[in-house]
């Protein structure tokens, strides 16, 4: 008989469906309305791997249920805060992810809040809808991106991405923060400082660290008050990285200049809330891997994780 696998989703591109289906039976949860994690939960028994998509929560209950048959956990995403990585572990159960896929795409995503964000593309538009245009030369000024420090916090596989794809705008020095030196840095040209110190100098810091315990909140009113108050901050990680009260409020008080963000805390925003309706945050609905390409190959990624597993083969992105 052929292993049979779950797919949480019928948003997976087919690409990674019809990779799975060569060697396995293929159960899909079709989404509407009223798709809920009870539905993933009440078709898991049975199965020997599942295919995790919209970030469905593998814990002891998911993996009580699934039962002694799981052998493999895959999630199409780079994070993997949804995931309870020691717990399936101890279980004998191999589980991956799908980061540098989508290293390129959410980098472009950091680039373009970036940049938008630095030059107050949200708030001219606000003013245009106003009909409040200006003619004078000190009308909406921003920050040069050229000539800047720019800080990145968490020099994985994306915060590399982003280096490379500023350094077409003649940054002046990039410097990043993490637990240790790394070799990629050097590489890149970029210097390897404290948390205090990237933030004391940076003219951009650009977050890109997935939720951890040690992640949690590291941005919160004590950290936005050691950046320069002409900043500009940039969130591509986790919305849980963020205090959002302590963000309002700098974004508010003009603690630093202004934000771009990719992901928040809630997520999705509630449509009344206080960050859509400051004019200097740049807010986009967690759209990071959100390309054709980019999303056909993490498909891929993570069908093939489970397709190395169920043989026995490392996994090709492995936790």
């Amino acid at each position: 008989m052929k292993p049979r696998v779950l797919v949480t989703s019928s948003d997976v591109p087919s690409a990674g469906i019809d990779l799975l289906r060569t060697k396995c039976d293929v159960t899909i949860i079709h989404d509407n309305t009223n798709t809920s994690r009870e539905d993933v939960l009440q078709a898991l028994p049975g199965h020997d791997a599942v295919f995790i998509a919209k970030h469905y929560t593998v814990n002891t209950e998911f993996l009580d249920l699934a039962g002694p048959t799981l052998k493999v956990v895959s999630t199409m995403s780079a994070g993997y805060d949804h995931l309870d990585v020691p717990e399936i572990k101890r279980r004998g159960i191999k589980v991956g992810n799908t980061p540098v896929v989508l290293s390129g795409a959410v980098a472009e995503i950091a680039v373009l809040l970036t940049l938008n964000a630095a030059r107050r593309i949200h708030e001219g538009r606000l003013k245009l809808e106003q009909g409040q245009t200006e003619h004078n030369l000190q009308w909406l000024l921003g920050q040069d991106l050229q000539g800047s420090t720019v800080g990145i916090v968490g020099l994985g596989n994306i915060g590399q991405a982003v280096v490379k794809r500023l350094k077409g705008f003649d940054v002046a020095r990039f410097i990043y923060t993490g637990h240790s030196r790394k070799k990629a840095g050097d590489e890149l040209g970029a210097h390897f400082v404290s948390l205090d110190d990237l933030l004391e100098q940076s003219d951009f810091v650009i977050v890109t660290v997935p939720l951890t315990n040690e992640t949690m909140g590291l941005f919160n009113d004590y950290t936005f008050g050691k950046m320069k108050n002409t900043a500009v901050f940039v969130n591509v990680g986790r919305g849980q990285v963020v205090n959002t009260d302590a963000l309002v409020k700098a974004l508010r008080n003009k603690t630093i200049f202004a934000a771009g963000l990719d992901v928040t805390d809630p997520e999705p925003l509630p449509p009344n809330h206080e960050l859509l309706n400051l004019p200097n945050a740049v807010i986009v609905p967690h759209l990071g891997s959100a390309t054709v390409k980019t999303r056909r190959d993490m498909s891929i990624a993570a069908a093939q994780n489970i397709l190395n597993g169920l043989e026995g083969k490392p996994l090709v992105y492995e936790l």
